[in-house]
C-alpha cells in the first residue's frame, strides 16, 4: 500500500487531530508513524496518567503559558494572564518561551 492511500482524512488542526492520528499510526502525510515512536509514546503517556496532580488552575495556567507564547506577544500573554486572575510569567516562563525570539 502506498503512503497516499494511507493519508488521514481528518482535519490537521487542533489537538484532536494529533491525538487521531497517533490513535491510527499515521502521520498526517501518510506515513506509518514507526512502531518504537509509538511505544515511547505511549510509555511515556501512561506515566504521565498515574502521576498525581497539583491543581487545575495551576495546570490550566501552564497550558495557557505554554500554548499562548506561540500566538501572543510576552507582554500582551502577561497582561492577559493578570487580568485573569493567573499570576504574571515568572523569569523562568519568559526564559524558556521567549528567550529565543
Amino acid at each position: 500500500m502506498t503512503a497516499e492511500n494511507n493519508v488521514v482524512n481528518s482535519d490537521t488542526k487542533g489537538a484532536d487531530a494529533i491525538d487521531e492520528a497517533i490513535a491510527k499510526g499515521i502521520d498526517f502525510d501518510g506515513t506509518p508513524i514507526p512502531p518504537v515512536k509509538l511505544d515511547l509514546y505511549h510509555k511515556v503517556m501512561a506515566l504521565e496518567a498515574n502521576r498525581q496532580r497539583s491543581g487545575v488552575s495551576n495546570t490550566m495556567r501552564s497550558r495557557i503559558i505554554r500554548i499562548g507564547a506561540k500566538h501572543i506577544p510576552q507582554l500582551e500573554l502577561d497582561q492577559l494572564l493578570v487580568e485573569a486572575g493567573f499570576a504574571p510569567l515568572k523569569e523562568k516562563d519568559i526564559a524558556f518561551f521567549y528567550g529565543g525570539k
